[in-house]
């Protein structure tokens, strides 16, 4: 079992193990270590959203990086897609965001990512976890690594993300109000949105250290909602504090998830002939009425397990270029290596636009099965072991056999065990997930 690793990298809360400014520096000497091979000048791309504490993760990283021969490019406050993307442009060794995503600003945490700009493999952390229990290997004086700040790295994002955009459309004519969580999209959305032609109704995007996902962003779409309806904006888009995580409104103000995002774009790539694998994949928290949708045009939804991560290696290895999370994490293989909510939100826009109908319309591409999630928190131990719990999960398993799902797992960031059930029959599924929690919080 990984001590430091969770299902997105490093997170915990500041100046607590394993969010230490110590421990950050390890992991910079460990990282680096692992990925200096050759003989040439290696280089670490550091990319940070808004948190108070990315000051403080960042010089410590930056020492570890450099105390073992590495030299270090700064990119400021940067969306994680971003940092992907740079990291395999500057032809760099290793990636590094400084994010917590969706988490409040008391947390960090520390994504890596290979010279690919794909996140690292669980053998690649494992490894780099090995290292960390080990004393550094440090460079002789003379090879002590350098580091310096580049300013025009955010041009550079948002001229990729622009790119993405079909060449023949332009955003004229479309009100849209962006929440950038005071995060890592504070700038770069805007400018794309803005170069693109549409006209803005900006929320969260004036970042003081403290306030990034404070009542904003993915996670919080009220703010955004409400903006919406009261600005008559045609669209509403909401990223997470590091950007790689995308959840729009419609302009009535309903708030629309990460499935409904997958089944708009993958639908009309089927219908473009360019969707590839022939087949979405998501993970088992997806609703039901995705793969009943999808399979309506005879394609295949593939599930995994919970994480971008094991989303995009099914991706990679079956092939195909769309898959994502409900929470709004949505890869375009053909753009990016890891979610972007940016360049989600800017396909999106696009079926709109081609569309020629409200996004209510558009954006509704299926009707959910009733499904319910609740998160029980838990002081330590295993639940999950313990046979009262075991029973009540078996019980319930032979409850909604053949009418329903049931998915219960341990958060990967937080001592959480989250309980998910869907069926057609609604007051079923909250009876099961009900039972189940109680059954863990009375451990």
């Amino acid at each position: 079992m990984s001590k430091f690793f969770g299902t997105d990298g490093i997170r915990g809360q500041v100046n607590s193990e394993p969010m230490t400014a110590e421990i950050a520096m390890r992991v910079g000497q460990a990282a680096g270590a692992h990925f200096l091979r050759g003989d040439h000048r290696h280089r670490v791309v550091i990319g940070k959203d808004t948190r108070l504490s990315g000051y403080m993760m960042e010089s410590a990283m930056v020492a570890g990086f450099t105390s073992v021969g590495m030299d270090v490019v700064l990119v400021g406050p940067m969306p994680t897609p971003a940092v992907a993307m740079l990291t395999r442009s500057m032809r760099a060794d290793l990636g590094v965001m400084i994010s917590a995503s969706h988490n409040p600003f008391v947390d960090n945490g520390i994504k890596l990512f290979g010279p690919d700009g794909y996140k690292l493999s669980d053998e690649a952390e494992q490894s780099i976890e090995r290292r960390l229990k080990k004393e550094p290997k440090l460079a002789k004086a003379e090879l002590i690594g350098r580091a310096k700040r580049i300013d025009d790295a955010r041009g550079r994002y948002v001229h990729f993300v622009k790119s993405t955009f079909p060449d023949r459309l332009r955003l004229d004519g479309l009100k849209i109000a962006v929440d950038c969580a005071n995060g890592a999209a504070y700038q770069v959305a805007p400018e794309a949105l803005w170069e693109l032609g549409a006209e803005l109704v900006p929320l969260g995007v004036k970042p003081n250290g403290t306030n990034i996902n404070d009542r904003c962003g993915s996670t919080h779409p009220a703010a955004l909602s409400e903006a919406v309806v009261a600005s008559g904006a045609d669209i509403g888009l909401a990223f997470d504090g590091d950007a790689d995580r995308l959840i729009v409104v419609d302009e009535a103000g309903t708030v629309i998830d990460g499935d409904q995002l997958m089944a708009l774009i993958a639908l009309s790539q089927s219908r473009r002939g360019e969707l590839r694998g022939g087949a979405v994949v998501a993970t088992v928290m997806s609703n039901l009425g995705l793969e009943r949708r999808l399979a309506e045009d005879g394609i295949r939804l593939k599930r995994t397990k919970v994480g971008d991560r094991y989303v995009l290696e099914e991706m990679r290895a079956s092939g195909c270029n769309v898959g994502g999370e409900q929470s709004g994490h949505i890869i375009l293989s053909d753009h990016a290596t890891t979610g972007d909510g940016l360049v989600a939100g800017l396909q999106v826009l696009a079926a709109l636009i081609e569309g020629g109908k409200p996004a209510s319309e558009i954006l509704r591409q299926f009707d959910p099965v009733p499904q319910l999630l609740k998160n029980v928190r838990f002081n330590g131990g295993d639940p999950l072991s313990e046979l009262s719990v075991k029973k009540r999960i078996a019980d319930a398993e032979r409850q909604i056999e053949g009418r329903g799902r049931l998915v219960i797992r341990k958060s990967g960031t937080e001592p959480l065990i989250r309980v998910m059930a869907e069926g057609d029959d609604a007051i079923e599924v909250e009876s099961v997930v009900n039972s189940i929690c109680d059954a863990v919080a009375s451990v």
